[in-house]
């Protein structure tokens, strides 16, 4: 978990020397958002690489969805091109469905979404200002613990991995004064999965291939200077 820490740390910081470079106007200009963000994950499995306790075939999950605070940064190249990323952790449970329906499989995961998109703002000469965005992510998984029917069939631990995926972004920014305020609203939705191994003491009990592709939907306040 340090090893994660460090690496998004590294991260702020080589993007730091463009935040100081920052000029007025529009051109080499900051936006910083405060957001409201639901995060509505899928989960299903996608596939099973190992299976000692005897999946039944219809076996299915899904994770619960989560409502976070979050913090985006964003950088303008120009007044219709820009760089953005995203602080903010999201917390979930993953349930059985299907013919695991109801059973608690995953407790308190927690996702980092280390992000970066880049944005074309089109230009409609007026104080509403959409946008179009592609970019990048890694996911930072940790703190899952093993949910309590996974746990009665011998289950003592699981881990989701970290893995790498895409992300297309759409929103609007609404200027609503002179001094830099503004409102966004936003919608990104990532393509990642993760990779779910169960553990029986010492023995791999069940591993399974998860898309987690969450929709992320948020709004709220901006500030450009």
């Amino acid at each position: 978990m340090f090893k994660k820490f460090v690496f998004v740390a590294g991260v702020a910081a080589m993007m730091a020397p463009v935040a100081v470079n920052a000029q007025d106007g529009d051109n080499g200009s900051i936006q910083i958002k405060l957001l409201g963000t639901a995060v509505l994950p899928d989960g299903q499995i996608t596939a099973v690489n190992e299976d000692l306790v005897g999946l039944p075939a219809t076996s299915q999950t899904k994770a619960d969805d989560n409502i976070v605070p979050t913090l985006a940064a964003e950088y303008f190249v120009s007044d219709n091109f820009s760089l953005e990323t995203i602080v903010g952790l999201t917390s979930h449970d993953v349930t059985g469905d299907g013919a695991l329906a109801g059973a608690e499989l995953i407790d308190g995961l927690t996702i980092l979404p280390a992000t970066i998109t880049a944005k074309f703002h089109l230009n409609t000469n007026s104080g509403f200002k959409p946008y179009l965005g592609a970019g990048v992510t890694h996911f930072f998984i940790f703190g899952e613990d093993v949910g309590t029917d996974a746990a009665d069939i011998g289950a003592t631990s699981v881990d989701l991995s970290d893995e790498f995926g895409f992300v297309l972004q759409g929103g609007v920014d609404f200027k609503l004064n002179d001094n830099g305020l503004g409102l966004s609203v936003d919608a990104k939705r990532y393509f990642v999965g993760t990779t779910a191994t169960f553990q029986a003491g010492n023995v791999s009990a069940l591993q399974t291939e998860h898309d987690l592709n969450p929709w992320v939907i948020s709004a709220g306040l901006s500030y450009r200077f």
